[in-house]
């Protein structure tokens, strides 16, 4: 930024030092603030251009999705191409994300310091309204501050628009004074910004997002590196004003699933996304306030109705932290399917390490997007900053590391994120054989009978000698299997084969799902230490894939641990062949990798900053 301002100078005093008596060098094609924020349209504007940051490329429009490499042990740039960047742990402060990322944060504050410094320049404009649009670019300051003191910790504070080139080199701030900043802005924005329901949706700054958004930077403030444990009572209240709001009256969406195809299908969900960054449109239509939410993210297609790239696959140990059976978030969230050559979906049986290190995330669908022709690196899918259950998750978290006397309450709330994400009682959860049969020449038909629900389909395997293997329920791309619904007794499986096929006496059983599959375990209680570690795999199996696991693992100080420990099981369980092109995303990870290096083009432009250690 500060040499574009050094060059216009420079060409400034070439030009005006021998030309000054010829010419007018007043500007005639700028805004000075003198000129504008006059009405209350012209700090709309301002703002929006404050909002457009969270869009950019550098941010949520793109790199955010993928190349930062923010899923931690969840998940991982699985892009073949990429021989070095941050997604890789293999890059120098001179890398054009870690310049990207860094420039369009302070993009963001800038835009925000020139219309806080202006805001009001118009005393006429209602109070309220000033105050309403002070409180949005507090906000929208402090979290541009909060995303830079996670990624390179210590980092300069501007809180003022810069004036002259002349004064441009500044120190960084300690840790602590950014987030006293980010505390201070925030608050005041709690006050003054909307209530999400007067707003009507997610994608302007609103009281519900202020406070769950201050739950989240408390929580970090209790962790690593400040730690900070007096702030867990104050992310506990945060979170709770959320909860307790009876005019947002905020509640989960009862299909986890639906949650993100109205991402996809471009529809406000405010019961549970409190903030999401708008994308809209699309390229071949002239408008492109767009992103790559959906494109670079989830499972590959080259078919124009889909047109997605698979740049993120999960890990084995993300998948392995689902229950086996009926949380529906696995099958959602991981994709066990590849898209054929008519949209359709072609499932794998494969659960071996090999199989599952390579299944893409399948979060954001593009399949649901309303367009029939999709465009590529341009789709109109929203992204989520936060949604009602991580309040509810941060709500547990805080209040387990206060007390272990509040084990209860911290069940409790665990257990309203767990309950949408299990299938229902009265759904069929298995089906075992209790008799081979014998002598089958085809695989037979499975149907069901009685019970008094409907939905659930299955289809049997036969093994060499011609009996029945298995039955297994049909696969299902959303909630993973066709387990039906509204059964109120076990139904009765029958098997058949048509007329003319040989083979008989095959049985099975069917068991029914009780309601209670999504009650925390006993072992998660039995101490705080482990139900500390059950609130966090928790997060993972709710938020995976949502950008937020490697900034946790960082405060928790598990993140080179965990990345270790996905480290060792590619090695000791998939095949060497299997894992080279992308056991280096783990492999590679130090200590050092806990911040980004400060951008080396900053370090020359700037003589009072220094670069992190090890950097």
């Amino acid at each position: 930024m500060k040499y574009k301002i050094f060059a216009v100078m420079l060409i400034s005093q070439l030009l005006f030092s021998g030309c000054k008596k010829f010419l007018d060098v007043t500007p005639k094609d700028t805004l000075a603030p003198q000129t504008y924020y006059n009405t209350i349209n012209d700090l709309e504007h301002s703002l929006a251009a404050v909002y457009d940051v969270l869009g950019n490329n550098a941010l949520y429009g793109g790199q955010v999705l993928f190349n930062y490499g923010l899923d931690g042990d969840d998940g991982y740039c699985s892009r073949v191409s990429a021989t070095t960047g941050p997604m890789l742990y293999d890059f120098t402060s001179s890398d054009p994300l870690v310049t990207a990322h860094w420039n369009i944060l302070y993009i963001g504050i800038s835009r925000a310091n020139l219309l806080l410094e202006n805001i009001d320049h118009n005393p006429a404009i209602p109070q309220e309204n000033r105050d309403r649009v002070r409180g949005e670019a507090y906000f929208l300051r402090a979290y541009f501050y909060f995303l830079l003191v996670q990624t390179y910790g210590e980092v300069p504070l501007l809180l003022t628009s810069t004036k002259s080139t002349s004064n441009t080199d500044v120190a960084k701030s300690s840790i602590r004074d950014v987030y006293n900043v980010i505390l201070k802005d925030m608050e005041y924005a709690e006050i003054h910004v909307k209530d999400i329901s007067d707003l009507g949706f997610g994608g302007r700054v609103n009281k519900s997002a202020v406070r769950g958004i201050l739950a989240r930077v408390c929580l970090f403030m209790a962790g690593y590196p400040l730690k900070d444990v007096s702030k867990y009572e104050d992310a506990k209240n945060w979170a709770l004003k959320v909860i307790n709001d009876g005019k947002a009256a905020h509640s989960l969406n009862p299909s986890y699933s639906q949650v993100f195809i109205n991402y996809a299908k471009d529809v406000y969900d405010i019961k549970e996304t409190l903030w999401e960054v708008e994308f809209r449109g699309d390229i071949s239509n002239g408008f492109d306030e767009s992103g790559w939410n959906g494109y670079v993210n989830s499972p590959g297609s080259n078919l124009e109705t889909i047109r997605s790239l698979s740049f993120v696959a999960a890990t084995a140990n993300l998948y392995h932290k689902y229950e086996l059976t009926g949380d529906v978030r696995r099958e959602w969230n991981i994709a066990s399917f590849s898209y054929n050559a008519t949209g359709g979906k072609n499932f794998s049986n494969s659960t071996t390490f090999a199989s599952l290190f390579v299944r893409p995330a399948a979060k954001f669908r593009r399949e649901y997007e309303l367009s029939t022709v999709k465009v590529a690196y341009s789709t109109p899918q929203n992204f989520p900053i936060l949604r009602y259950s991580d309040v509810l998750l941060m709500y547990a978290e805080a209040l387990n590391e206060i007390s272990f006397g509040n084990k209860d309450e911290v069940v409790k709330y665990l257990e309203m994120v767990r309950e949408r994400a299990y299938v229902k009682k009265g759904g069929v959860k298995s089906i075992t054989v209790t008799n081979r049969g014998s002598n089958y020449s085809v695989v037979p038909t499975i149907t069901f009978s009685g019970g008094g629900g409907s939905g659930a389909t299955a289809y049997a395997a036969l093994n060499s000698s011609r009996q029945i293997s298995g039955i297994l329920l049909d696969r299902n791309g959303v909630v993973g299997s066709a387990w039906g619904e509204g059964y109120t007794s076990a139904p009765t499986v029958v098997i058949s084969v048509p007329t003319g096929a040989t083979g008989s006496g095959g049985t099975a059983t069917a068991v029914l799902f009780t309601g209670d599959e999504h009650k925390v375990p006993a072992t998660a209680t039995a101490s705080q230490v482990t139900l500390k570690q059950f609130i966090r795999d928790e997060r993972s199996r709710e938020l995976a894939f949502e950008c937020l696991r490697k900034a946790d693992l960082i405060r928790w100080e598990k993140f080179t641990e965990n990345m270790k420990d996905v480290y060792n099981t590619i090695i000791s369980n998939v095949p060497a062949a299997n894992y080279a092109s992308y056991v280096n995303r783990f492999q590679n990870v130090s200590e050092k990798h806990l911040l980004w290096p400060i951008p080396a083009r900053e370090l020359s432009l700037n003589a009072k900053l220094t670069q992190n250690n090890n950097w």
